[in-house]
């Protein structure tokens, strides 16, 4: 798109007084100071993800923008601003004068860092971070205390500030493929989460109290370097999904039958030579995934009724052993 062809779209959606403007797969480099006319907007998209009928993301829709104008914080009214799969290597200062935001997406770009000052959009409810450069994070990011969802996936991130405790309506949190070693101890105060992603990162150990969260519903801790788990991890009984697949397991604690409602369990690439027997009560297991561990298959495992529905029918049994890869 041609710079005057921009302008006449930008002059057309503010003689209209435009709520929603579209500027994604554009071929824009740069985005003119006119765009503060647009002063009624309430979505902003420069840069989109593609959805297919499912829901799951296919492929974005973006452009070549290095920065965003000053004048984006005259666009008081917005609620959402996209700008997936751009060139961003930083946000302008003028950003936190969106203080009506709700949605921001700043996936796939080269940020490297964020402005201090961006804890003040504290009306945000989620917040897409993934696919950037950041280290670190604003020391005072618990102030943005009405996130719901935050994605800081696929960055470089070592640690985590201490005032993340603070975020305590978090409900969604991907932090998988960064470099965290450890958790801070507050990350156990975010009590709402029901879907935690530390997918490969570096983690030897979890937080002692890491059982006070639990609405978990969903928590991902496969690759890591765990080779053990805190016995607290037994009183996240709304637990439906673990995947413990890719670390130096050598033992379960023997409670996990607290996990009443563990619906898939993976276990697979541990160091694991036995089970607890109370594995067996896991009634609802629908899926469990043994492979590449040095252990043979529990006689317990017979009696998971939503894991092996038919115990008598050899298909399923044998179709069990391939899954289980029974190594004794």
């Amino acid at each position: 798109m041609t710079d005057k062809e921009l302008l006449q779209l930008i002059e057309q959606a503010a003689r209209e007084g435009a709520t929603e403007f579209d500027l994604s797969g554009k071929d824009l480099t740069a985005l003119p100071a006119e765009i503060g006319k647009l002063t009624q907007l309430k979505k902003l998209i420069l840069g989109k993800y593609q959805y297919n009928q499912k829901g799951y993301i296919v492929g974005t829709i973006g452009n070549n923008l290095s920065v965003l104008p000053a004048e984006i914080g005259l666009l008081n009214h917005l609620q959402e601003l996209q700008v997936v799969a751009n060139n961003l290597t930083s946000l302008p200062e003028e950003i936190v004068q969106l203080t009506n935001l709700e949605t921001l997406y700043l996936s796939r770009n080269q940020l490297s860092s964020l402005p201090q000052e961006i804890v003040q959009l504290t009306n945000l409810q989620s917040l897409d971070l993934s696919r950037n450069q950041l280290s670190s994070l604003p020391q005072e990011i618990g102030k943005l205390t009405n996130l719901q969802s935050l994605d800081l996936s696929r960055n470089q991130l070592s640690s985590l500030p201490h005032d993340f405790g603070k975020l305590t309506n978090l409900q969604t949190l991907d932090l998988y493929d960064n470099q965290l070693s450890s958790l801070p101890n507050e990350i156990v105060q975010l009590v709402n989460l029901q879907t935690l992603d530390l997918y490969n990162n570096q983690l030897s150990s979890l937080p002692h109290d890491f059982g006070k969260l639990t609405n978990l519903e969903t928590l991902n801790l496969s690759s890591n370097r765990l080779s053990s788990l805190p016995e607290e991890i037994v009183q996240l009984t709304n637990l439906e999904t673990l995947d413990l697949s890719s670390n130096q397991l050598s033992s379960l604690p023997h409670d996990i039958v607290q996990l009443v409602n563990l619906e898939t369990l993976d276990l697979y690439n541990n160091q694991l030579s036995s089970l607890p027997e109370e594995i067996g009560q896991l009634q609802k297991l629908r899926h469990l995934d043994l492979r590449s561990n040095p252990v043979p298959i529990p006689p317990e495992i017979w009696g998971l009724k939503e894991l092996c529905q038919n115990p008598g029918d050899v298909s399923e049994i044998l179709d069990l052993y391939f899954r289980v890869e029974d190594l004794s």
